[in-house]
Parts: C-alpha cells; sequence; structure tokens
C-alpha cells in the first residue's frame, strides 16, 4: 500500500475537483474583487458578530466560492482576496484534499480574519501558508456570535466557513494550503 502525503491528497483531489468544473481557475480580477464584495456582504448579514471581528482585524481574507467534491478522494479549490480595511492587496489561492469515507459535491465560502500585524505578515509573505492549531473556526450553523470575546481575541486567526451549498457534508479548512496568485 503506498503512504499518501498531504500534497498527495491534494494534488488527488485537485484532480476530481477539476473534471466536476473548472471555471473557479479562470476568474479575472474584477470578476472576483466582486464575488468577495458580495461574499463579504452576505458574512457580515449571516453571522452575527463578524463585521465586529472584521473591525478588530489587521485584514481578511475572503474566499467567496470553493468547490469541493469527494469520492473516498476529495479535494476543494478556490480562489480568494486579501483585504486590509477596504482595500483589496492581494490575492491567494485555497487548495485542500482529503480522504475518507466522502460522497458528493458542494459549494461554500470562507473568510479568515488575521487578528495581528504579525500573522497577517507571515500569510502575505510565506510560500504555502497553512492553518495552524492557533485558528478557531466558526460556522454559521453553529448557532455561535463570531464577535470579539476572550477567546477570540486571543487567536491569532479566526476562520468563518458560510453559505455552504451542496450534498457534500462538513466543509473544513484544516489541512489547506495557501498561496499568493499573481493577477
Amino acid at each position: 500500500m503506498t503512504n499518501w502525503t498531504r500534497r498527495g491528497f491534494v494534488i488527488a483531489g485537485s484532480a476530481s475537483l477539476a473534471g466536476c468544473t473548472t471555471s473557479g481557475l479562470s476568474k479575472s480580477r474584477n470578476q472576483l474583487d466582486q464575488e468577495a464584495d458580495i461574499a463579504r456582504a452576505e458574512l457580515f448579514r449571516t453571522v452575527p458578530g463578524a463585521q465586529q471581528l472584521a473591525a478588530q482585524a489587521a485584514g481578511i481574507l475572503i474566499v467567496p466560492d470553493i468547490k469541493q467534491a469527494g469520492l473516498i478522494v476529495g479535494g476543494a479549490y478556490g480562489e480568494g482576496v486579501l483585504m486590509i480595511g477596504e482595500a483589496k492587496v492581494d490575492y491567494f489561492s485555497y487548495a485542500a484534499g482529503s480522504f475518507g469515507l466522502q460522497f458528493g459535491v458542494q459549494r461554500y465560502a470562507h473568510a479568515l480574519f488575521f487578528m495581528t500585524q504579525e500573522v497577517l505578515a507571515g500569510f502575505r509573505f510565506s510560500d504555502g501558508w497553512q492553518l495552524g492549531v492557533d485558528a478557531e473556526f466558526t460556522t454559521p450553523q453553529d448557532a455561535l456570535s463570531v464577535g470579539v470575546t476572550t477567546n477570540t481575541i486571543n487567536r491569532p486567526v479566526h476562520a468563518v466557513v458560510f453559505g455552504n451549498r451542496g450534498l457534500l457534508v462538513g466543509a473544513t479548512l484544516e489541512g489547506a494550503k495557501y498561496s499568493r496568485v499573481i493577477r
């Protein structure tokens, strides 16, 4: 039996996802900017406390349309916009792979709130950044407020998954890799 690495899962999962759609791979900068603005408005409208958290964050990465597919081996891909205040400063891709009992496809969005300048700089200038154990994960289905609490304020990254559509249950950001995209 072959030992699989995380990179192998991402490659296999991305290949399975590519068979489903390639529309997320060819978006223009203006189209991605517009989708990010719409997703950000949805985030603030549907997730209690998200706007308050955004006011405290050094920057926010909005990935408005992640496509995920899986049949034992799965993959997810999306592209997003890093915003500092209202300014769109960088573009990043998101890729993740998974292995296990899964079947279906789904689409969702997510936002990463970078709570310190240091972690924001580490994200912007790294070659292939991954979420670590210091991230706080929330989904609107948790029925929890995302607002600034002592738990949130002590975490350098806060991740929110929202806008789920599809048949594959359980969006996760763990094991994901973020890479800069030049636009």
